[in-house]
């Protein structure tokens, strides 16, 4: 089984000025003249931490790490103003093109690996290679999946909690009750919005996970940027049209793209990474069988790591 790679801080560090309020934080670690590759985390609104430099050797790689706007480090924290799918691929663009980087390796999990299908859709010429875990499309059914006709069957207790606060002529539409909520000026309705999101999304992504029930963290700022954002891209459908992704599956370049997706999943189903595969022919395909969602899960981390050791080898 194999385990992260040891901790490393980066070499350096930067902020991209957009043409607007953004100024996005994007570091570089591991080895300057390896292999690009840039981590594109998940959320929307989640950000980056140490631990996502650690899924790439150090000797083979040249690490690009970055926040998404209103994200982490990123200023202004929790903006939703000029935040939209097409802003983030603008910006991943620019960060390529700041650091002189011809192609490089998209490396993106669940909206990451939304994003990262997206990028590689519009800029396939700078595509090298794709490893995706936990394929997220942003389809009606994936969404439904998650707030209503899937996963509440799995975890009534928690869903029942989720929508106890929400008026029954809202819960139709979960997105924007709670994004209204969050929006308000009344600062308790939004902390109790932002932790009630934060439970059911908590305990959804974290069920295979030997924590007891779950308990969404302190830091209440952090959590209502995150849920801002969060139901900001979802009252907006993530601002792509229904299936966008898989319609223009042609405009993907023929590079090596390893996916890899847990079977017990039920926060992004494996359903789409299979349709993914079985639409992309030159993809492969890997099913954890013991593994869910998180990319921190033991078996998760063992398949990403193997990913990245073997794409190495090959692009080398």
């Amino acid at each position: 089984m194999r385990n992260l790679y040891p901790e490393i801080e980066p070499r350096l560090h930067y902020y991209l000025q957009t043409n607007s309020t953004h100024k996005i934080y994007y570091e570089e670690s591991g080895n300057p003249s390896g292999i690009p590759i840039i981590f594109i985390h998940g959320g929307p609104g989640a950000g980056s931490n140490e631990n996502h430099r650690r899924y790439f050797d150090p000797v083979r790689y040249r690490i690009i790490n970055y926040d998404q706007r209103g994200c982490n480090r990123s200023s202004p924290s929790g903006e939703l103003t000029n935040n939209t799918t097409q802003d983030l691929l603008e910006d991943i663009k620019s960060i390529r093109n700041n650091l002189g980087i011809e192609k490089w390796v998209i490396f993106g999990g669940s909206w990451g690996a939304t994003l990262g299908l997206l990028y590689a859709q519009a800029y396939p010429e700078t595509v090298m290679a794709m490893i995706l875990r936990g394929t997220f499309l942003a389809r009606r059914i994936d969404i439904d999946w998650f707030l209503g006709n899937g996963a509440n069957r799995v975890f009534p207790d928690a869903w029942q909690r989720f929508i106890s606060h929400i008026p029954d002529d809202e819960q139709h539409n979960l997105f924007r009750a709670y994004n209204k909520r969050l929006m308000s000026d009344n600062p308790d309705e939004v902390s109790n919005a932002a932790w009630h999101w934060a439970n059911w999304t908590g305990r959804v992504v974290t069920y295979l996970l030997d924590i007891g029930e779950f308990t969404p963290p302190q830091d209440m700022t952090s959590i209502i940027n995150e849920t801002r954002i969060e139901t900001h891209y979802g009252i907006h459908s993530y601002f792509i049209r229904e299936n966008q992704i898989l319609e223009q599956l042609n405009l993907i370049p023929d590079v090596p793209i390893k996916i890899i997706h847990g079977r017990r999943d039920l926060t992004c189903t494996l359903d789409a990474s299979w349709e993914l595969h079985q639409n992309l022919p030159h993809s492969e395909l890997n099913i954890v069988n013991e593994g869910g969602h998180l990319a921190g899960e033991p078996v998760m981390t063992d398949a990403l790591i193997n990913a990245t050791d073997n794409l190495s080898k090959l692009l080398e």
